[in-house]
């Protein structure tokens, strides 16, 4: 079976985008659509803009949603997703290659969540670690025994656990576990404390706003990062989408459940090769490669 994944936060590079609107009509009208959704130029920061401008989050989010979703489109009928699934942000791009929701809807939902986690980012100043070398049961017993916000947040694949917390709970878990023998425990640039009960402000704002979309029956499972499990009724992948701001990544059992239920081929679907480096560390069988 052939799986469809969608890279998250992290992907984004400057010109990104660019090749589809210069070469495909659809891309460009799809392009010129979210700048009038968005209410600002998205694609002067994505195709000429600096570093600095797109690890704003209030991009970031934006910018790789619209590759992945566009790049879709441009595929035309040779895309023909069986089982979907995004890392963070990229299960909003999952759910429009699914038909859950429409490019349109999915836009505004990804602007608000972005303006969302950026105003808890300002608020409660935070960040995250990635952690290597360490089974995932030693993070989590580490973080757990720690007196500060410290949290695992993306199980990105065996031997690779990103933690997330206050600036003192992940100064303290790094410590932790670097005597705990991990090969590595570093911090990373980001904008705060993303999949952690820090976010719980933003989730309470994009709550409201999920809640008011229209959520279709989808074409096939999204494999969804709060559990790992595939769902297709709406109301479901509704209250899943709410609670995935605040819960871990669960992307190393995400591929696992993948392909014990079929997937033998995946199709990444956006900027860079981050989650195919991460299948093949997960499953060495699978085939994984670039849209």
């Amino acid at each position: 079976m052939k799986a469809y994944v969608f890279p998250g936060q992290g992907a984004q590079f400057v010109g990104m985008g660019k090749d589809l609107y210069d070469n495909s009509d659809l891309a460009k009208g799809m392009f010129e659509k979210a700048n009038e959704i968005l209410g600002f130029r998205i694609t002067d920061l994505m195709f000429n803009g600096n570093e600095e401008d797109l690890k704003q989050t209030k991009v970031t989010q934006p910018a790789i949603f619209l590759h992945s979703v566009i790049l879709a489109a441009t595929l035309g009928d040779s895309f023909k997703p069986e089982m979907v699934a995004g890392h963070s942000l990229g299960e909003f791009s999952a759910l429009v290659a699914n038909k859950t929701l429409s490019f349109e809807d999915a836009l505004v939902l990804v602007s608000k969540r972005a303006l969302a986690m950026q105003k808890a980012c300002e608020a409660e100043p935070s960040t995250m670690a990635a952690i290597l070398g360490l089974d995932d049961n030693i993070v989590e017993q580490a973080c757990a025994e720690i007196n500060e916000v410290v949290v695992p947040a993306n199980y990105n694949s065996p031997g690779q656990l990103v933690i997330s917390g206050s600036f003192k709970g992940i100064d303290v878990a790094i410590a932790k576990l670097t005597a705990l023998g991990a090969k590595r425990a570093l911090k990373l640039v980001v904008g705060g404390a993303f999949h952690s009960p820090l976010m719980q402000p933003a989730a309470a704002e994009l709550e409201q706003a999920i809640k008011a979309t229209t959520f279709n029956t989808p074409i096939c499972p999204v494999y969804q990062n709060v559990d790992a499990l595939p769902h297709t009724n709406p109301e479901e992948i509704k209250k899943n989408l709410i609670a995935q701001l605040t819960a871990p990544v669960k992307w190393t059992q995400i591929v696992t459940k993948m392909v014990h239920d079929g997937a033998s081929h995946f199709t990444e679907v956006g900027p860079g090769k981050v989650l195919q480096g991460l299948i093949k560390k997960i499953e060495r069988t699978a085939v994984a490669e670039s849209a």
